[in-house]
């Protein structure tokens, strides 16, 4: 049996990943700080409580003590405003902290590593949908440490023969099917299930900007339900296992949904209107961003098994029943 290593594994993707490890058979060791993750989202899976960046030597101390034969990295901060206003949060975190995750790998020879990297490292694209080797120009220090993370990787691997796959996305958007877990963050910066919230409370939602070169005026994005994510994820490190060399894939359902789309889709899930303002666009918000998922279901035979329905319904049943995320939790 396979002992895999998931940092970040107790926030909201990280949670998904470590059960799919396991369904798979694989042994799974989470190493998480707990500043965005939920000690309850993993209550049944061996926890190490390691800051990446501060506490290198205990990283260096558990995996030089236990054989590991992978790494699923998923310790990054993800919000592109809050990477604006402290970019030095963002470089210590994602760039500073894998670094001294890379460095430990290489001590202890685990040779294995999946990226959980972002869409974001392509900035405006050139052309739609995007390709994995069309240019990278983040637009934002958060798309940046992404893509530093990737070099650093590729240098890495070169030098050091640490095999990688990073798996590009843009939202990662639901819950489990049950609505047993979910997404919870301490600061809830992700759009689907923002609307979900506040339409719950019948609240006023805010949409940044309905201006934007596109066919309703908001902005298009590209989704994947976290459970096709994760399985991404695994599958990759399958791969890896069975001697694949380093390589890079988007991640998605295949197509865009533009902000209007997801208001329309959440109101008709939940049978209502939603009170819905338009705002200001954000600064470094592109009009459409989507990406072409042709690569990896041909290397992986893989596809999506949900859609932006399913999506919706999985996001709208955690939050229900779990109006307080994993806070109060019985």
């Amino acid at each position: 049996m396979a002992k895999i290593l998931v940092t970040g594994g107790a926030g909201y993707i990280g949670s998904f990943m470590v059960r799919e490890l396991e369904k798979k058979g694989f042994e799974v060791v989470i190493v998480d700080n707990l500043s965005q993750g939920h000690r309850r989202a993993v209550e049944n899976f061996r926890l190490e409580e390691i800051d990446l960046v501060t506490q290198k030597d205990r990283l260096s101390s558990l995996l030089t003590s236990e054989k590991f034969d992978g790494v699923v990295h998923m310790a990054s901060f993800i919000q592109m405003g809050e990477s604006y206003k402290d970019p030095s949060k963002y470089y210590l975190n994602n760039v500073y902290g894998f670094m001294n995750l890379m460095d430990v790998m290489r001590e202890s020879h685990v040779s294995n590593l999946i990226i959980s990297s972002s869409a974001g490292v392509y900035g405006n694209p050139t052309k739609l949908p995007i390709e994995e080797d069309d240019p990278k120009n983040p637009l934002n220090p958060y798309g940046e440490t992404k893509y530093i993370l990737e070099r650093m990787a590729e240098d890495y691997d070169t030098a050091y023969g640490i095999k990688f796959m990073s798996i590009r996305y843009f939202n990662a958007a639901g819950a489990a099917l049950d609505g047993s877990i979910g997404e919870d963050h301490p600061e809830e910066s992700h759009l689907i299930p923002n609307i979900v919230k506040k339409a719950l409370k019948n609240e006023e939602i805010e949409i940044f900007g309905d201006d934007y070169e596109t066919p309703d005026g908001t902005n298009v994005r590209d989704y994947i339900h976290v459970l096709d994510l994760v399985e991404t994820h695994s599958i990759a490190m399958e791969k890896l296992l069975g001697g694949a060399k380093s390589n890079f894939y988007n991640a998605g359902i295949g197509q865009g949904f533009s902000n209007k789309e997801i208001l329309d889709a959440v109101g008709k899930e939940l049978g209502a209107t939603l009170n819905v303002k338009y705002g200001e666009r954000r600064r470094g918000d592109a009009d459409a961003l989507y990406a072409s998922i042709e690569k990896i279901k041909r290397d992986f035979s893989w596809s999506p098994k949900y859609g932006l329905t399913e999506i919706v319904k999985t996001a709208v049943l955690w939050h229900r029943n779990h109006p307080s995320g994993y806070d109060n939790m019985d």
